[in-house]
């Protein structure tokens, strides 16, 4: 029941499909049960407090029944990155296990996480041990959701993808996502072996396309270009779309991040480099520390006691989740060379407060910038586009700007007094 199984639950028992989600944190469980979301995903609490009134959407511990009564069962577990890049496995096989014990009738199993290419093989090998063939079918149908739209990327998704290579577990599918064929979502059907890999293949390019753009701000910055209006003319091209062209910090959350190793990871394997993957995830970290670099540069540093206002603590707008969160990144280094970082996050302070304890939590923009020494934006909520600069000056001790997402208009922050500065434009003051 984390962002991809509470989701993809929650929409698949909108179609008027029996759903019961299974999670072995009794106490995630229970909340759910009372209607109340462990994650903040917009769209989701109306979505599933309609299904539970309407009978079609459950939650259990454990739920040996539901399992076993169940015609398909989606593996929608973590695959957390281990210490050499790898995804880590253990949490997918013990789930595997648990649907062993109790497999009764014919049923497909999907692998909803992003997995390793050939980790299908892996547990139909791991089932046909225990169970006779033609009794079950080990599928991939990778999930393609955003955090903080994922909701409407189950409703409307660009595509959906099906790796089956047992024909009667294929038709179960296909079945199962007639609702969404009828509404004219896309629908590839392919070999379990390329499904693995078409979810890695998407991230991998999608990181590549953020480190790309990052690259070509740090250049334009250099050389007195705008790197919004270099986007925007790549943009205007098809073949390589406005999407992921928005420079900033550098990628997070629990996919790209992760993704990128395990992939690398899973190549090195097959004994195959993938240098330009490679060097994406080198830029990414390197993202963080020039993002740094650029705040340091911006303020004076004899000052002896310096506070930085830090705007926004999820890896993006629209989400709570502060896995990799580049703004966290830039808020330990900054801790570390002995700043005070305040901080203000519409939804995500709580999880960063795990993360670092340090952080002194604000509950606005307005009484984060309040006795700062410089004000930092490091994620693209929609609210801080809108500040009230004027009135943010008024509490500042350096009216500073540092905008890493590039929300704001340069000309109307220097017109009210500021030393602005922000990713990919040179700044003429």
């Amino acid at each position: 029941t984390g962002y991809v199984g509470l989701v993809t639950g929650a929409c698949l028992s909108d179609f008027g499909l029996s759903v019961t989600c299974v999670d072995i944190d009794a106490e995630k469980i229970a909340l759910l049960k009372r209607g109340e979301i462990p994650i903040y995903e917009p769209g989701l609490k109306e979505i599933v407090e309609k299904n539970q009134k309407a009978g079609r959407l459950f939650f259990e511990v454990k739920g040996e029944k539901s399992i076993s009564e169940a015609d398909v069962v989606f593996l929608a577990v973590g695959t957390p990155p281990k210490d050499d890049g790898s995804a880590e496995m253990k949490y997918v096989f013990s789930a595997v296990e648990t649907f062993s014990r109790n497999h009764k009738s014919y049923q497909v199993l999907v692998t909803k996480s992003t997995v390793p290419v050939g980790t299908g093989k892996k547990i139909e090998d791991y089932l046909m041990k225990n169970h006779s063939k033609g009794t079950f079918a080990v599928a991939s149908n990778p999930e393609f959701l955003r955090e903080g739209c994922a909701v409407s990327d189950f409703m409307n998704p660009d595509r959906i993808v099906i790796g089956c290579d047992d024909p009667k577990g294929l038709k179960v599918l296909l079945d199962l996502y007639e609702p969404m064929r009828k509404a004219n979502a896309p629908i590839l059907v392919t070999d379990r072996t390329s499904a693995e890999l078409i979810k890695y293949a998407s991230n991998a390019f999608l990181s590549v396309k953020i480190s790309f753009i990052n690259e070509m701000a740090r250049l334009a910055e250099k050389c007195g270009a705008d790197i919004s209006k270099i986007a925007e003319g790549m943009g205007m091209d098809k073949r390589i779309g406005r999407a992921f062209l928005l420079p900033g910090p550098g990628y997070g959350g629990s996919c790209f991040p992760k993704d990128t190793k395990a992939i690398l990871s899973t190549a090195k394997e097959y004994g195959c480099r993938l240098k330009i993957i490679e060097s994406a995830v080198v830029a990414n970290e390197e993202q963080v520390d020039y993002s740094v670099e650029k705040i340091l540069k911006n303020i004076d540093e004899k000052k002896e006691e310096k506070a930085i206002a830090l705007l926004g603590l999820a890896f993006k707008g629209g989400t709570d989740d502060v896995r990799e969160s580049p703004s966290l990144k830039i808020a330990q280094k900054l801790l570390d060379k002995g700043f005070k970082v305040k901080a203000y996050d519409p939804e995500a302070s709580a999880n960063a407060l795990k993360e670092i304890e340090s952080l002194q939590i604000c509950n606005s923009a307005k009484e984060c910038a309040e006795d700062s020494d410089a004000l930092v934006i490091a994620t693209e909520w929609n609210e801080f586009k809108t500040l009230d600069l004027g009135e943010i000056k008024k509490v500042m001790k350096s009216p500073i700007i540092v905008d890493l997402r590039n929300l704001l208009d340069p000309n109307h922050a220097i017109e009210l007094g500021f030393k602005y500065d922000c990713i990919g434009r040179r700044i003429q003051v």
